[in-house]
């Protein structure tokens, strides 16, 4: 098992996990999470929250507001803040700014004192539980990081938010320094807007043997297609794991799209079948791997503010591409014939999507 850092692939056991730090916290809880829903995860959670604000801990709760908008009701926000929980709504709808209701807040980060940090793909819900939603639960990758210098970026990430002031002396690494130890990467800082995608950008010219990605949303830019090619090849073997059944019909029409080009130029494309797959991870060559809440997508790498949590660590690489091949044990490889045969109705639809990717 991994001391310092540690993978988390259900549901339950990382909010057991999550739960279990919250009540044993000394002075910090600082949650932020794209969707925080009022059910039975959620309420859990919340009491969590207000156990820890009434022992007298800074506890702070950051939703977005077009995350949470239809599951967060404001009995339970004005419940959490009557309890003495900080919480505050990202970009609620203005009409003096509409369009920033665009740029939404997709983290889910978990800050505990001055030493431990939650991040990655599970959102505050049901549907990723096993007790709640049963065998249908979404798959989802989440990690634990036991550092204090991770702790401490992860504080002026999300003070950054809280405040709405950006620091003045920013103690970050950009992303070609990315490739040796541990590190946070964020697109919440102006001039660090595009890090997202210049991180997924330098880990496909660095790959030599393979690229193992997944993600749930693929809507990639020119420049991250043209890369992804680009180490195909090279002989590099590019593995995209995908979803087969998605809670965004549009994007996976878009992806399905493009399909074609890619398999061409030597990809392989695998398509997850048995639930909805909600994880973004990437190994390259079992030495340096990725795991956040950045989708390969036009939202996350241009509109969305996501984080990234990038390590050469030969323990986390092994155990992602070990679950990798689990999930590709699930999956059906997608052929030339599978494109072929995907009806008019598809190809249109895909057209449309592609055209539309940016909005959605």
């Amino acid at each position: 098992m991994l001391t310092d850092q540690q993978l988390f692939f259900e549901g339950d056991d990382l909010y057991e996990s999550m739960l279990r730090d919250i009540d044993q916290a000394r002075r910090r809880v600082w949650m932020e999470s794209y969707i925080f829903a009022a059910d039975r995860t959620g309420r859990r959670f919340a009491d969590a929250l207000v156990r820890s604000a009434e022992r007298g801990l800074d506890t702070r709760l950051h939703v977005d507001a077009a995350g949470s908008l239809f599951v967060l009701p404001r009995r339970v926000r004005a419940d959490l803040r009557a309890h003495g929980v900080q919480l505050r709504e990202f970009h609620r709808w203005s009409w003096r700014d509409p369009w920033r209701y665009n740029r939404r807040n997709h983290c889910k980060l978990l800050i505990l004192d001055d030493c431990r940090v939650y991040l990655g793909g599970f959102n505050i819900q049901d549907n990723s539980s096993r007790t709640c939603f049963g065998e249908q639960r979404w798959r989802d990758t989440h990690v634990r990081l036991d550092s204090e210098d991770l702790a401490r970026q992860a504080v002026q990430l999300f003070e950054t938010f809280w405040t709405r002031r950006v620091p003045r002396h920013l103690r970050w690494s950009r992303p070609p320094d990315l490739f040796r130890g541990d590190s946070l990467v964020s697109n919440r800082f102006p001039r660090h807007r595009h890090a997202l995608r210049r991180l997924f950008s330098h880990g496909l010219r660095r790959a030599r043997h393979r690229v193992w990605l997944t993600t749930p949303y693929f809507t990639p830019d020119r420049r991250t297609r043209w890369q992804l090619r680009a180490a195909a090849r090279r002989g590099v073997d590019v593995r995209l794991l995908l979803p087969a059944v998605s809670d965004h019909l549009f994007v996976q029409l878009a992806a399905r799209h493009i399909y074609r080009r890619l398999l061409l130029e030597g990809l392989r494309i695998f398509e997850y079948s048995p639930r909805v797959l909600h994880a973004k991870t990437v190994v390259v060559d079992g030495t340096w791997a990725s795991i956040g809440t950045a989708n390969v997508d036009h939202r996350s790498f241009f509109h969305n503010y996501e984080i990234n949590f990038v390590t050469d660590n030969g323990d986390i690489c092994g155990v992602l591409e070990e679950q990798f091949e689990v999930d590709l044990g699930d999956s059906v490889e997608i052929t030339m014939e599978d494109v072929h045969r995907m009806g008019w109705w598809s190809w249109l639809g895909g057209h449309i999507a592609w055209r539309l990717r940016r909005w959605f």
